[in-house]
Formats: structure tokens, C-alpha cells, sequence
């Protein structure tokens, strides 16, 4: 299951309240300068309506005009107790002191609509106030409680040890594979001999049919190592078989070909060695130096590293706070038990200093020939302990997989007939 944010809308909304509130307040005009006068009230009405006399400050002209007086002030300032026998009040007001409208009269009811925006972004903020807290707390009371199982340093010990067996089972896995490929040729140019020595007739029993074996000889059959060179068509047409018949044969030549294979060994001449046998002594000697152990240290790296790369990927998102945040229900379930797999493995390793083991391999493994083109060291090596040789590349090249001979023949040009037998044609 996904994350839901549902604190940050919270937040959202707030932030966008608060915006709100502070995009009205910018827009509210500002209360214009002004200068304060003493105003003579002429006459009045009772909701506070009334015609005023005033003395521009600036000018020192006076000036008569409507205005709302405040209804509620003191009878004493009102007609005709303020001054007795006349029609005349007193009452306070305000002017411009600037701009086109200077020593007007300002009229208090302007201010209402400053006021009610001025009021309408507080009350927008004490709202927008009130989910963005919600949100900050709630979202980091949650927070807190998802990265509870954050381990970043466990997955980082976690990755390098991976790293090293991986590359430890890398080096070794190298070093056999230089092992196979010099050992492919020489085995089948083996096969190849001991193919070419077996005649066709051998292919009687093996094909449940009748072979022209004479027939085939004149056409240049004459081994079952021509026969797999040829292939079923060639081998139908010059020995007038059908189809089925022709392939019988070449499966059955192909089938013996498997087992001269698995029977064939390279025996390693160090009297005049050819300069195949010098490179596959030269990539023996890599293994029969480095000894067991480096093949006991790749093994452990290998399982090692199996066992990490599992753990590693279900402890992805403790390997950091913006993982573990960002990380749905299910993969944070899923996090500990990792986490707790890889700090048990880490301990193992250390217990057994498979660190140590590691580089020690690979130091091994990747020392090489010494650049010895000859193969002088390699072949008196080999003369002193001939079974460690022919032991390692028993266990290098029973344990490969497809390390059968490349099929007598494959590089071979066959020439096709014109045209298919006719007893072929359907």
C-alpha cells in the first residue's frame, strides 16, 4: 500500500489560508495621513447627521460641509447645552494631510472597509493557523513513527560486504573460465582425432538401420566425424536413404560424438608443449596456486552474496530517512526483519573474517601467469605436482556448463545438392 500524505493536505490547506490571508492584507489600502481639527457642529440631526464648520490647518480657510457626527458623546457637547442660546455643537474630527484632498474633511466611515479587509485576513490566518499546526504535528508525530526502523549505516556494511563477495566470485569465476577456454580447443581437436578413427560402419547398430557403407566411402564418408561434418541431407543423398533414415544416422553419430567427449581427457605434454598447452598450464597454475581455500572463499562469497542481495532488497528503505518516508506500509513491514538478517550476517562475517578471506583470494586469483609466455614456471610446476593440475581441471570442466566439444564440422563448408532427393518429396 502506497503512502498517503494526509497530513501534508493539511498543511496545504493552511499554507494556502494563510497565503490567502496575507494576499489581503497586501492589497488593503493604508489609512491616509491625517491631521486632527475641532469641528463646529451648525445644526444636527438625531442619527448624528449634521452640517460642520472646520478651519483648514494648512490653508487657514475656513470650510462648511456634511458629516456623521458620534451620536453617542456627551449632551454637553451637543446644542444647545454647549454653547446656550445658540444652535451650535462641538465635536472632533479629521482632515487630509496630503495629496489632491488636502485639509478635506475625512469622512471615519472610509475606515470601515480597511477595517472589514484588515479583519477578514486576521480571521483567514487564525484559520489557516489552525490545520497547518494539525498538520506539523500530526505529520511529524507520524513521520517519527515511520523512520523508527531507518538503519542506514546496517545497509551500507550490508552493500560493501555484498560488493566484495560479488566481486570475490567474480575473480574466481574469471580465472575458471580462462581454464575452459584453453582447455576447449585442445579438447576438440581430441575428439576430433578420436572421431575421424572410428569408421561409419559403427553407425549400423547405433541407427536401427541399413547403411550403404560403401556407397558412403566413395562419397567421402567414411568416419562419423564425416558423417556430423555432412549432415543428414548430404548423407541421404549419396546413400540414397529417406529423411527419417538419414536423420537417424546423424543423431546416432551425434550421440557417440557426446560420449567420446566425455570419455576424452587432455593429457598436458611439458616435453614439447604447443602454445595451447602452455596457456591452459599457465591458467592451471592461477588455481593450483591460489589453492582450496580461494575456491572455499568463492563458494562462501557466492552464498554470501545471494543471502545479501536478498536481505539488501527488502532493507531498501532503511537505507535512508527519505526512503523509509516515501516507503509504502507493506515494504516497512518488510524492513526490520531485513534489517535484523543483515546485521546477523554482518556479524557472521566478521566472526569468521570472511573480509580477510575475501581479499586474500582475490590476491590469488588475479596474480596470474607473472607474464611468463613460456610457460617455464608453470610446466615445472607442473612436473612436481601433476595430480593438483589434473585435479583442478577435472573439477573446472565437470562442473562447466556446455563444455562439450564445439560439433565436428561446424566450421566446415557443406555443398548442398541442387536439389532434394526425390524420395523426399512429398
Amino acid at each position: 500500500m502506497k503512502h498517503i500524505p494526509f497530513f501534508r493536505w493539511f498543511v496545504t490547506l493552511g499554507l494556502v489560508l494563510i497565503g490567502c490571508s496575507v494576499g489581503i492584507y497586501l492589497a488593503t489600502p493604508d489609512y491616509p495621513e491625517r491631521e486632527q481639527v475641532d469641528l463646529t457642529v451648525l445644526n444636527e440631526a438625531p442619527d448624528g447627521t449634521c452640517t460642520v464648520r472646520w478651519t483648514d490647518p494648512f490653508e487657514r480657510v475656513e470650510h462648511t460641509g456634511p458629516y456623521q457626527c458620534d451620536r453617542y458623546r456627551p449632551a454637553t457637547f451637543k446644542a444647545p447645552d454647549y454653547e446656550p442660546g445658540t444652535d451650535l455643537g462641538w465635536d472632533v474630527g479629521y482632515v487630509f494631510a496630503e495629496g489632491s484632498q488636502r485639509g478635506e474633511l475625512y469622512s471615519l466611515a472610509d475606515d470601515e472597509d480597511i477595517e472589514a479587509s484588515i479583519a477578514l485576513s486576521d480571521q483567514l490566518l487564525g484559520i489557516g493557523l489552525l490545520p497547518t499546526i494539525i498538520g506539523l504535528v500530526g505529520g511529524n508525530i507520524r513521520s517519527l513513527g515511520r523512520l523508527i526502523g531507518a538503519r542506514p549505516a546496517i545497509v551500507r556494511k550490508g552493500a560493501r560486504l555484498r560488493v566484495r563477495a560479488v566481486q570475490t566470485a567474480q575473480d574466481h569465476a574469471r580465472a575458471e573460465d580462462a581454464v575452459r577456454t584453453a582447455w576447449a580447443p585442445l579438447h576438440e581437436e581430441l575428439v576430433e582425432k578420436r572421431l575421424d578413427g572410428i569408421p561409419v560402419a559403427r553407425l549400423r547398430g547405433a541407427a536401427r538401420t541399413r547403411l550403404p557403407v560403401r556407397r558412403l566411402e566413395r562419397n567421402g564418408i567414411h568416419s562419423v566425424r564425416d558423417v556430423l561434418d555432412t549432415g543428414a541431407w548430404e548423407v541421404a543423398h549419396v546413400g540414397g536413404l529417406g529423411r527419417q533414415e538419414a536423420e537417424r544416422v546423424c543423431a546416432a553419430a551425434r550421440r557417440l560424438a557426446d560420449e567420446v567427449s566425455r570419455d576424452a581427457t587432455v593429457r598436458l605434454d611439458t616435453d614439447r608443449p604447443d602454445d595451447r598447452t602452455v596457456a591452459l598450464l599457465n591458467a592451471l597454475r592461477v588455481l593450483v596456486e591460489a589453492g582450496p581455500q580461494a575456491r572455499n572463499a568463492a563458494d562462501t562469497a557466492d552464498v554470501l552474496a545471494g543471502r545479501l542481495q536478498r536481505a539488501l532488497a527488502d532493507a531498501a528503505p532503511a537505507a535512508g530517512w527519505r526512503k523509509m518516508l516515501a516507503a509504502g506500509r507493506a515494504e516497512r513491514r518488510c524492513a526490520p526483519p531485513a534489517v535484523a538478517e543483515l546485521r546477523k550476517l554482518l556479524a557472521e562475517a566478521e566472526r569468521e573474517d570472511v573480509v580477510a578471506r575475501f581479499a586474500q583470494a582475490s590476491v590469488d586469483l588475479l596474480r596470474g601467469a607473472d607474464g611468463d609466455v613460456a610457460g617455464l614456471s608453470a610446466r615445472v610446476d607442473f612436473d612436481t605436482r601433476p595430480a593438483d593440475y589434473y585435479g583442478v581441471l577435472a573439477r573446472v570442466v565437470d562442473t562447466a556448463e556446455g563444455t562439450g566439444p564445439t560439433p565436428p564440422g561446424s566450421r566446415r563448408r557443406v555443398t548442398l545438392p541442387r536439389k532434394p532427393p526425390r524420395h523426399w518429396a512429398r
